[in-house]
């Protein structure tokens, strides 16, 4: 299955994409996909109203703007240096262990919205990942049922700047938590559909030039890997979000570094997963 949430900003409604590319709406058998979906066996209950046919299930007309296709998680994971390429561009040591930081759940975003440069903003890049969203409470678990709490697998684009990131002291979140910078999408597709998730293509391009390939089973910690590790140190909640970590090509690791500018159009993937298409533009206050 493809989950989607669909509509204005904050007023998404729940649905699904079906194989032949029509988009059911969901709300009136399920109130969101949040937390408490995933808690209560939400995505057992819409695999069988699926199989009933989606009764009274309108379709969505075509064009309707998709955000994010989970409601804003209690927390986002991300993983830092989880790819060769990408920590030795970066440079410093290798890491021996997952190197874990947060990204403010502010930062939510949809799979087609813009991203604003942040105020007194120079230096901003993007990562492609795959991103992954738990399926239940998930504390101190074992490789062996690592892939067991995953309710499914996602596009995110960890947009960040560097000079908030890298310049400013403390530690990586306030160059990763600017509003925008968590855009992940289009859908949320269940294990059974996404297969191995090390056995997929990452890309990323800038105005059409081709900045990121990679593999995600160059993975220096695999996704079974992080699962497990996450939660010795933190409970895993039903809609919290893991990123595991970017290829290298990102825009820091050029000589000279190629950040993005208002007008660039960032398009990332991971291939059998999704696709994201972001215009950069400029701060705005709100």
């Amino acid at each position: 299955m493809r989950l989607i949430r669909f509509g204005d900003a904050g007023r998404e409604e729940p649905g699904l994409l079906l194989a032949d590319g029509r988009i059911i709406d969901a709300s009136d058998q399920f109130q969101d996909y949040d937390e408490g979906f995933f808690a209560s066996g939400g995505i057992e209950s819409l695999a069988e109203w699926v199989g009933d046919g989606c009764t009274g299930g309108r379709e969505v007309e075509p064009g309707a703007r998709l955000g994010p296709p989970v409601a804003r998680p209690s927390k986002i994971v991300c993983v830092g240096k989880n790819y060769l390429d990408h920590a030795k561009e970066l440079g410093g040591e290798l890491p021996v262990e997952p190197a874990l930081f947060l990204k403010a759940t502010s930062a939510w975003n949809g799979p087609r919205d813009e991203v604003m440069v942040p105020f007194g903003a120079e230096k901003l890049d993007y990562e492609i990942e795959l991103a992954f969203v738990i399926g239940r409470t998930a504390s101190n678990v074992p490789e062996t049922e690592a892939l067991d709490c995953i309710a499914g697998y996602s596009a995110f684009c960890d947009f960040s700047e560097r000079a908030f990131q890298k310049e400013m002291g403390g530690q990586w979140t306030k160059g990763k938590s600017a509003d925008t910078f968590a855009p992940m999408g289009p859908w949320l597709i269940t294990p059974d559909e996404a297969g191995d998730p090390q056995a997929h293509r990452l890309w990323c391009t800038v105005n059409g030039e081709l900045r990121q390939n990679g593999w995600t089973g160059d993975m220096l910690f695999s996704v079974r890997q992080l699962v497990s590790y996450i939660s010795r140190f933190m409970t895993l909640l039903p809609g919290d979000v893991v990123a595991t970590g970017t290829p290298g090509g990102v825009a820091m690791g050029m000589n000279p570094p190629r950040y993005l500018q208002p007008g660039d159009l960032v398009e990332c993937g991971v291939d059998g997963i999704g696709t994201l298409e972001h215009r950069i533009i400029a701060y705005r206050p709100s």
